[in-house]
């Protein structure tokens, strides 16, 4: 047992040994880093307190410039303070010793500012670009005006009314319809039209450039800008809008003939098919009938019988007669006069039926049009024209279409009927020269 209790005696004593010698160590351990954290915690105070006295001296030094600025401050106000009561003081002496000066000032500057907005709209401003700069000056300035300033006013008043009489011609770069800026040289008619390349061009106060006007007035006003600028010497006619643009710019709304039909819309268009078919079909007519009545002509004056006109025709019946007597003769004359006539009087009917019909489409669309117009009315009023024009124009342009074609087809029915009746009456003279000679024998 004794040697038991030794042994094991012997085996803990080297464990516990080893544990006491840990535990000093860890002592060890802590000390030491107490004492470092200690050493780490004084230079950061003593960094924390020298941050403290420097913000301290900054804080002093910006409340030490603060007084000084605010010192300066007041120093400045009663300086501004002063040079304004000095200001008034200098205004209301100029205005004393002004006296109607000032006045005139007054009107120059209301003169300017007149100029100004009339000379922003002029297309003279086109040629002489940048002078509203000098009058937005003197308009908008409360100082008096300079003497330099005064002479621009006048010169420019003066330039304003001398150009207005001239028609010169310059280099400049303009806008194409597209909006597209090229070089053309354009002529100006004073202050009321500018022309290049022969169309009308328009002042684009915003920009201060000339534009091609989009939609050009009729052929016959182009024709005469194009011949003013071809002209060489001499008075030349053209046309000048004196309104600035107003009624050039009413004139190029117009619609031109195609527009206008196009406003009669579906009816208008069935109107003029039918004229043009009538139209046609007339003229065909007169002419067949114009060599028909030659040929009987020269079946006249002829003894051998052509069969290729109807009067020849008539003829080789009464020949076929031969010996039979004149009752019978003028039986078979007669019945191929009948035979000639239906082809002498073709189409008759229908060029009067179409004259007849084109009136009575116009009325159509004359009642579909107003109907369209009551319809806008009742639906809109009466506040807005435009809303009316739609119904009132398909009215009026399938009235006037319908009239158009009536008239004419009513003259070569005429023409028609007579040459035919004409065509009848040598038939039936004709044969009865063939009976009548028959019954001489």
């Amino acid at each position: 047992m004794k040697k038991l209790i030794l042994i094991t005696l012997m085996l803990a004593t080297p464990a516990a040994i080893a544990e006491h010698l840990d535990l000093d160590q860890l002592l060890r351990d802590v000390k030491r880093s107490q004492g470092t954290e200690a050493r780490i915690n004084r230079v950061r105070e003593a960094e924390f307190l020298a941050e403290k006295n420097k913000q301290q001296q900054l804080l002093h030094e910006a409340q030490v410039e603060l007084n000084q600025q605010q010192q300066l401050s007041q120093q400045l106000k009663s300086h501004l303070d002063a040079n304004e009561q000095e200001l008034m003081e200098l205004e209301a002496k100029l205005k004393n010793r002004s006296g109607e000066l000032g006045e005139l000032f007054g009107v120059a500057r209301q003169a300017a500012g007149d100029l100004k907005a009339d000379l922003t709209n002029s297309i003279i401003s086109a040629q002489f670009p940048g002078r509203l700069e000098q009058l937005d000056k003197i308009a908008n300035s409360k100082a008096l005006p300079t003497i330099e300033q005064l002479e621009k006013l006048w010169f420019t008043l003066q330039q304003e009314m001398t150009e207005s009489a001239k028609v010169v011609s310059f280099d400049t770069k303009i806008q194409t319809a597209s909006g597209e800026p090229r070089q053309a040289k354009v002529v100006r008619i004073g202050s009321f039209n500018a022309l290049a390349d022969g169309k009308y061009l328009r002042y684009l106060s915003e920009t201060g450039k000339l534009s091609e006007l989009a939609r050009q007035p009729e052929d016959k006003y182009l024709d005469l800008a194009e011949n003013l600028l071809t002209a060489k010497q001499g008075p030349v006619p053209v046309g000048i809008d004196p309104t600035r643009g107003v009624i050039l710019s009413m004139l190029i709304q117009t619609p031109n003939t195609t527009e206008r039909i196009d406003q009669g819309g579906i009816i208008g268009y069935i109107i003029l098919f039918l004229g043009a078919f009538g139209l046609v079909y007339a003229i065909v007519r007169l002419v067949m009938l114009t060599l028909t009545w030659r040929k009987m002509q020269n079946q006249v004056g002829s003894d051998q019988i052509s069969e290729d006109n109807p009067l020849g025709r008539v003829i080789a019946a009464g020949e076929q007669a031969g010996s039979e007597d004149n009752e019978t003769l003028e039986l078979l004359l007669d019945e191929a006069i009948t035979r000639e006539v239906p082809a002498l009087e073709k189409g008759q009917s229908m060029i009067k039926l179409l004259a007849a019909v084109a009136p009575l489409l116009g009325l159509l669309g004359t009642v579909t049009g107003m109907i369209s117009t009551f319809q806008s009315i009742s639906l809109f009023g009466t506040g807005d024209p435009k809303l009316m024009a739609s119904g009132i124009s398909q009215a009026l342009v399938t009235t006037m279409l319908g009239l158009c074609v009536a008239i004419p087809l009513l003259f070569l029915h005429s023409l028609v009927a007579s040459r035919s009746r004409m065509l009848v009456q040598i038939l039936d003279e004709q044969s009865a020269g063939i009976v009548s000679r028959r019954a001489g024998k």
